[in-house]
């Protein structure tokens, strides 16, 4: 089975390509350009190389959310577009579990964190190890103090990745957890990862389409908050 894999949820924009679950090209840029501007080129380039045709991938997938509002769209609407074209199934993955994936640690914990501003966070809790990951806390978004409260129920160490880790690593780090952080310049978000896990749900039978495919924000816009805080006064 040949996976088609995109994640364009946060600066990063990265293509990936596996083969029965191994990778076999990616290209991650992160540069000024926005991501509209790099995901076609990128999807191009990477088939090209691999000497594969769009009718060649039997599978397409996506890191889905949470993370850059206008990211995710643009991720989400280029698998859908080449889905419809190709008539090819979807796995959507979580941005999140992408991310926690790239930080292969049996020991402890793996807890992302990105920066959803006003000391708010995305985040979910991980076990990674031997080629699998589970989930111990649900993707969601919350205050940095509320995921502290939930942390420091765990008497292990927890592993932070993320872009939000830079912000308050030394936060973190006074609160009594057992932490440790990824360094940014290589556990970031890799397409890499979302083919590896598209290929384990497709296996356990977690696939859509492109109808269905959708971005999983987990909060609303800034335009939408700021619609209801008018609606309500």
């Amino acid at each position: 089975m040949i996976i088609l894999a995109l994640d364009t949820s946060a600066q990063a924009a990265s293509a990936a390509v596996a083969k029965d679950g191994y990778l076999i090209g990616e290209i991650t840029v992160r540069n000024g350009k926005t991501h509209s501007q790099k995901v076609i080129p990128m999807i191009d380039s990477l088939l090209e190389m691999l000497d594969y045709k769009p009718e060649d991938l039997d599978l397409l997938s996506v890191a889905n959310g949470p993370g850059s509002f206008t990211g995710l769209r643009i991720g989400v609407v280029t698998i859908k577009a080449m889905a419809y074209a190709l008539n090819k199934p979807v796995v959507e993955v979580s941005t999140l579990m992408g991310l926690a994936y790239t930080v292969n640690e049996p020991d402890g914990l793996v807890c992302p964190i990105m920066d959803a501003r006003n000391r708010q966070v995305y985040t979910g809790l991980y076990r990674t190890g031997d080629g699998s990951v589970s989930v111990l806390h649900e993707d969601s978004g919350m205050a940095l103090d509320e995921l502290i409260s939930i942390l420091k129920k765990y008497d292990m160490p927890i592993h932070f990745v993320g872009d939000a880790v830079p912000l308050y690593k030394d936060y973190i780090k006074d609160q009594g957890i057992n932490a440790r952080f990824a360094s940014d310049d290589i556990f970031t978000h890799r397409a890499a990862t979302v083919a590896h896990l598209a290929w384990l749900m497709q296996n356990n039978g977690i696939v859509t389409d492109a109808f269905h495919a959708v971005p999983n924000y987990h909060r609303k816009s800034q335009a939408e908050r700021m619609r209801d805080m008018l609606s309500r006064s």
